[in-house]
């Protein structure tokens, strides 16, 4: 039971990408797309996969201003544990690879989201950077794994600078998006996934931060991230 409903949570995913499409198509790369998306693909797949989101600290997620989230990136699964928590007109960062995904990388695309190149780093930094301006002159949030890989349950992997560029870069606080480690578990005959909680933290102000201030602004976020996920 559990094989299958891993099979229906992902089947939902391009069924639901591509009747997105069509607002995409509509109001091409508007912001708060993706957060229409994120939300339909989130409670939708974890209806299918059984599994509960415990969630704490919604409130702490600011509405009124742009934010840059960090959140812990584990398992391809994380769509369906976060997708539901982004904060208003948020875009997100992604891998080239994902642009060939049926559907999903299509709307990724209009969605406005940040392109990155793992390969070229420096390059990377750079787009990050001038994400920061869009994220004060167009008044968007940003979402970001900043492991930039999953660390398949096994503990906070090292956090890459680009994510915090774009913070000081444009002021807007951190929002750390905190969940617990989790693996493929079922429990019991129905094949239901093991609950997820997930805990977000009262924003890291970074006004008035400058590139100098990055390397200890990391180690901070890690070490909160870190001893919430032990926590959890």
């Amino acid at each position: 039971m559990g094989a299958l409903r891993k099979f229906l949570a992902w089947v939902s995913v391009p069924v639901i990408c591509l009747f997105a499409l069509v607002l995409y198509l509509a109001r091409p790369f508007n912001p708060d797309n993706n957060r229409f998306l994120g939300t339909a693909v989130a409670r939708v797949g974890r209806a299918f996969l059984g599994m509960k989101r415990p969630l704490e600290g919604w409130e702490n997620v600011p509405t009124d201003r742009p934010t840059v989230v960090l959140a812990n990136h584990q398992h391809n699964d994380d769509l369906f544990v976060m997708g539901d928590l982004l904060p208003p007109r948020t875009v997100t960062v992604g891998k080239s690879a994902l642009m060939w995904i049926p559907f999903f990388g299509q709307v990724f695309w209009l969605g406005g989201n940040v392109i990155l190149n793992r390969a070229r780093s420096h390059k990377a930094i750079a787009v990050m950077q001038a994400t920061s301006e869009a994220i004060a002159r167009d008044r968007k949030s940003l979402w970001v794994f900043p492991e930039g890989t999953r660390s398949q349950g096994r503990g906070l992997q090292k956090f890459k600078k680009g994510a915090f560029h774009a913070a000081v870069g444009s002021g807007a606080p951190i929002t750390l998006v905190c969940a617990r480690q989790y693996q493929d578990k079922t429990l019991g005959w129905s094949g239901q996934r093991e609950p997820v909680p997930v805990r977000i933290l009262p924003p890291i102000e970074t006004a008035g931060m400058t590139t100098a201030d990055i390397p200890e602004l990391m180690a901070r976020c890690h070490k909160l991230m870190a001893e919430t996920i032990a926590d959890l």
